[in-house]
């Protein structure tokens, strides 16, 4: 009986062993589902907002990140997708990783959108009820013409595309979410450390306020128009030629669906264009920086009274009164910055951090992800980025090369926006008079300029010949059918105006940068060997 007894206890002491280690097994996997859960969401719940656990060990293939990304907008985000997607492990410090609600940022370009399906982010358009973009119309006084993207090359799915700037943003988050090697965290980014010159990471304050360090090779900072980071990088220049006053129109059709609607307007232009399928958002340009206050009712009068009575299609007019009288009323500075850099070793600028132009003709973001696609061109054959003076002085070339494309966009965009705004100068409005004419035209009159404006052919040739073929044809208005000695005087003086908007936004982009980039000598730089 003895034997017995022993012999049972032992089999029950057997079976309690294997109870345990199942057991422990069962609660570890239990703990690790929901650790992984955990790194994709905040504790607010906000998705993707990694904390310090996500990457805690250099078993896991995280530990010390090839790069800092300061900042998670478009450009942020976008960036840290790409180097993920190449293997390289990205920390992103985002000040907050909610939803932003902004009223810019809302419509990508065709070009912008071909970029997107480059960097394999084209279904972060997708589930956000974004809305296609196939063109633009013109309106000015009474009259009206269509200006179609030309997409006949291209693929049925090029379009541009327009939305709700949060939803975009977060749907780009979520992408690099899902790269193991790519960490999110929420938090606000006080300084770059620096030693003996060279950017070595940055200090931050995160969720709960406590101040950290983080190091890596490589700090991208795109911590937008408000960077305050950009002073040590780069010589801001920054210009605000005037804000946008946004309003949202509901449950109303746009006069040419799937189109961007320019009223040319007095004193700026109005824009319309759809941002889901029952919302138009509206963009009045106020001049100057100095706008009617919103809290006390003068915005709500001066747009009832400056505003509507001019011409707004008559579709929108109930819609727009209505809008005002909701009381939603947002406004936000215009900026301008051009790309100055410094180059540092350790760090680089993107984004509008970095450089910027007038929001009118909605490049910022094709802008953006031209220079991630040209970066990670750049950045892909290296795989150590650790000695920091050799990589300064091969990214030099990345300052070069996005030249013609950048500064295309930006000089449009300012020049533009001079073009389409009033003026009490009869010479400009001769010029402005002069492009809506020579839009309407069609054919390559047409094609040319919105094949700029798209960013499908942003040349910076094709962009001059356009802008003083514009300038000649309305000299030729002026002089048909019989030149007069005062309509000569208008001509001279509307070939002199036009070369005062150009000139100077192609001068501060940089000449030889933007016209004949392969004449300075970094735009030969090779990748370092590694």
């Amino acid at each position: 009986m003895a034997s017995v007894a022993a012999e049972m206890a032992e089999h029950y002491l057997f079976a309690a062993i294997v109870a345990s280690i199942l057991a422990f097994l069962l609660l570890a996997g239990i703990r690790g589902r929901k650790a992984a859960r955990g790194r994709k969401r905040t504790d607010d719940g906000a998705p993707f907002a990694a904390g310090k656990e996500q990457c805690d060990s250099d078993a896991d293939g995280c530990g010390v990140p090839d790069v800092i990304v300061v900042g998670s907008g478009v450009a942020g985000s976008a960036l840290a997708y790409t180097l993920g997607k190449d293997g390289r492990r990205v920390h992103v410090i985002e000040r907050d990783l909610t939803e932003p609600d902004r009223i810019v940022g809302e419509l990508l370009q065709p070009g912008g959108y071909l970029k997107l399906v480059e960097l394999g982010l084209q279904d972060c358009v997708e589930e956000i009820d974004a809305q296609r973009v196939l063109g633009y119309a013109l309106f000015k006084d009474g009259r009206n013409t269509k200006l179609a993207y030309p997409l006949e090359k291209f693929h049925s799915d090029v379009a541009g595309r327009s939305f709700h700037h949060g939803r975009f943003i977060q749907r780009m988050r979520q992408k690099a979410a899902t790269l193991p090697n790519v960490r999110l965290e929420q938090g606000t980014v006080t300084s770059l450390l620096e030693e003996n010159g060279t950017i070595k990471g940055v200090l931050y304050k995160n969720k709960a306020g406590e101040e950290l360090k983080a190091f890596a090779p490589l700090t991208i900072v795109c911590d937008g128009c408000f960077s305050n980071l950009r002073k040590s990088l780069c010589s801001p220049k920054v210009d605000i030629p005037s804000s946008f006053v946004g309003l949202v129109l509901e449950n109303c059709e746009l006069p040419f669906p799937n189109h961007g609607h320019v009223v040319l307007a007095d004193p700026s232009p109005i824009l319309f264009y759809p941002i889901s399928s029952n919302e138009v958002r509206c963009l009045v340009d106020v001049p100057g920086q100095k706008v009617p206050s919103v809290t006390n009712g003068e915005m709500a009068s001066y747009l009832k009274t400056v505003v509507t009575p001019q011409v707004i299609p008559a579709q929108l007019h109930d819609p727009f009164i209505s809008a005002i009288d909701k009381g939603n009323i947002r406004t936000i500075a215009n900026r301008s910055m051009p790309a100055v850099p410094h180059p540092t070793p350790g760090a680089l600028l993107m984004g509008d951090a970095f450089n910027m132009r007038h929001p009118l003709t909605g490049g910022g973001m094709t802008v953006a992800l031209s220079d991630i696609v040209l970066l990670h061109n750049l950045l892909k054959p290296l795989r150590d980025l650790h000695d920091a003076s050799t990589l300064c002085n091969y990214l030099e070339s990345f300052y070069t090369l996005r030249k013609p494309i950048a500064s295309t966009i930006n000089t449009l965009a300012g020049a533009l926006y001079k073009v389409f705004s009033a003026s009490p100068d009869r010479a400009r409005n001769e010029m402005r008079q002069a492009c809506f004419d020579y839009l309407s035209l069609g054919g390559v009159f047409s094609n040319g300029p919105i094949s700029l404006l798209s960013g499908l052919n942003p040349r910076p040739l094709t962009l001059v010949a356009h802008f003083f073929a514009v300038a000649i044809y309305g000299v030729g208005r002026l002089l048909l059918p019989f030149p007069s000695p005062k309509r000569m005087w208008i001509g001279a003086r509307l070939i002199s105006g036009a070369s005062g908007i150009i000139f100077p936004i192609i001068k501060a982009e940089g000449v030889r940068q933007m016209f004949f980039p392969a004449t300075v000598p970094a735009y030969y730089r090779k990748p370092p060997a590694n």
